[in-house]
């Protein structure tokens, strides 16, 4: 992928805007990698430090894929994802996580999550998961 044609500026011809990834995350350092590694990737990308802040913003109907951590305060990932699902928003939902247990795995799959990444992943994972949703 060229970072010069990543946004299609200057070659005088009109390309549609790049998928929109929603990065949902408590860990303020996890958010800013993430983000700075999908927007690296040539996708535009938001994050948001809690479940609540995404489904407030005006971007939740809008995103292509959500990259959600499991444990967080006072929302976690698996409420998020139900809250979500009850939404019908059509959303594929990756989680990505450090400490979660094989039973909120079971449960965010059960529920419909595409992918379940432990940390630490690798850019090139991350990259593969994403350019196989979008």
């Amino acid at each position: 992928m060229s970072s010069s044609s990543a946004h299609g500026q200057g070659e005088g011809q009109p390309t549609a805007e790049p998928p929109l990834v929603a990065i949902i995350d408590d860990d303020a350092s996890v958010r800013t990698s993430t983000l700075r590694l999908i927007r690296s990737f040539g996708y535009r990308a938001e994050a948001f430090a809690s479940g609540n802040e995404f489904l407030s913003s005006p971007l939740a109907s809008g995103v292509a894929c959500v990259l959600l951590d499991v444990r967080m305060p006072d929302m976690d990932g698996l409420e998020l994802q139900r809250r979500i699902v009850a939404r019908h928003l059509d959303v594929p939902i990756v989680f990505i996580s450090g400490r979660a247990s094989d039973d909120e795995e079971r449960r965010a799959r059960a529920a419909g999550a595409i992918e379940f990444l432990r940390k630490p992943i690798s850019a090139a994972t991350l990259l593969q998961v994403l350019q196989g949703i979008l």
